[in-house]
């Protein structure tokens, strides 16, 4: 295409204004315009404020409930009726203070209950130890045996509060491995079979005809089983039974591998089923401590169910105590 002129654009100057009463015209038009700017800008300035101040207010409503967060103070909430994004962030920060509150009471009763946990078998121990230093009671075989319990229980609560530590500070190692989760419960089965029956109770396995892998920490899995085995023989009542079954659910990539664990009478009252992994719950009456324990079993339990990113459920059983359900990602359903 060639450089060629196909037309011109031009401006004609503006004609100048000889008439009076156009000049006085335009002056007027001028000043009008100016002044409905200033109004224009002035209630601009005014509908922004007001605007601000609208969306301030929940910011520094927020602002002032954060600091009193940071101080300690987790009761503090932002009432709000709005349905945007400040009404969104108001509900999330009540969520974040209620959740801050029930942590706290948690600490406090925890600390509390380790308190009394603690006090127990000392307490025994210094009146054992006093009585026999007064005389009162003889030092024997008898009487070192009961001391000897004492300091075991007191040995076991102390292992069990470290272990808990240590999951709760991600400081617990795992070593992975893909296994057979039938051989695993097989083995920890046969470790356990006698220790119940001279207990009472019948250990009953019913394990999957087909190999169920599953990607685990042999030495956590196994304290897992056998802790849920001694809870069971710790408050099933004797003659009774245990019963092992294994099973997988779902297929592909979503398939799981599923333990459950069902003892006979007694059982567990309905609401109390979700509290009985929380740490030094004891479910009173039937199930008591008669034959001791400190109700942190199964919150090891679940912490290592959680660690292998499986959970653990608790219901009641057909047997008529207690079903524990453990369920694990298969293999096939976890990443390599």
């Amino acid at each position: 295409m060639g450089a060629e002129v196909v037309g011109s654009l031009l401006l004609a100057p503006q004609p100048a204004l000889n008439n009076d009463l156009d000049v006085a015209f335009v002056r007027s038009q001028m000043s009008h315009a100016v002044m409905a700017g200033v109004a224009a800008t002035i209630a601009a300035l005014f509908a922004a404020w007001g605007l601000a101040r609208w969306l301030l207010k929940p910011v520094k409503t927020l602002g002032v409930r954060m600091e009193q967060l940071a101080a300690g103070d987790y009761r503090a909430r932002i009432e709000s009726g709005r349905t945007d994004e400040l009404g969104e962030l108001a509900r999330n920060y009540n969520c974040l203070a209620e959740t801050l509150t029930r942590n706290q009471d948690a600490r406090r009763r925890w600390g509390a209950d380790i308190a009394h946990e603690l006090r127990t078998p000392l307490s025994i121990l210094r009146g054992e130890i006093q009585a026999m230093q007064d005389g009162i009671r003889p030092l024997s075989k008898p009487a070192l045996d009961s001391l000897q319990a004492e300091c075991s229980r007191l040995t076991s609560l102390v292992d069990d509060l470290y272990q808990l530590s240590l999951a709760d500070a991600g400081a617990l190692t795992y070593r992975f491995v893909t296994l057979d989760f039938n051989a695993l419960v097989a083995d920890v089965e046969r470790e356990y079979h006698a220790s119940l029956r001279d207990v009472g109770l019948a250990l009953e396995t019913a394990l999957s005809r087909e190999p169920l892998m599953v990607r685990l920490d042999t030495q956590r899995m196994s304290q897992l089983i056998a802790n849920l085995l001694v809870n069971s023989a710790r408050y099933t009542d004797a003659p009774g039974v245990v019963r092992l079954t294994t099973s997988c659910l779902g297929s592909g990539s979503s398939s799981s591998v599923v333990l459950t664990v069902d003892d006979s009478a007694p059982g567990v009252q309905t609401e109390l089923l979700p509290k009985i992994f929380d740490r030094l719950f004891r479910v009173e009456g039937s199930r008591n401590r008669a034959a001791g324990g400190a109700g942190l079993g199964l919150s090891i339990c679940r912490n290592i169910a959680e660690a292998h990113s499986g959970k653990l459920v608790a219901s009641a059983s057909p047997l008529g105590g207690l079903r524990i359900t453990l369920s694990l990602p298969a293999a096939t359903a976890m990443h390599p």
